[in-house]
């Protein structure tokens, strides 16, 4: 879970997020989604963007407000 602060969902904090998802998408699917790239001529990091921001609906939030 992420507990987050209602004031403070500022673009800073949807980038480290993002980055967060990212990097869990590299850790468990990287070579995976580096070789479907490569098979459908893909741009890797468009693809990586688009499974880290899908993968932000799995995350359980808390919001203080």
């Amino acid at each position: 879970m992420i507990n987050l602060n209602y004031n403070n969902l500022d673009e800073a904090t949807q980038n480290l997020l993002l980055a967060r998802s990212k990097a869990e998408i590299m850790q468990k699917f990287g070579n995976e989604l580096q070789k479907y790239s490569a098979e459908n001529d893909m741009v890797y990091e468009t693809l990586l963007e688009e499974e880290a921001i899908k993968n932000l609906y799995n995350y359980e939030f808390s919001f203080r407000i």
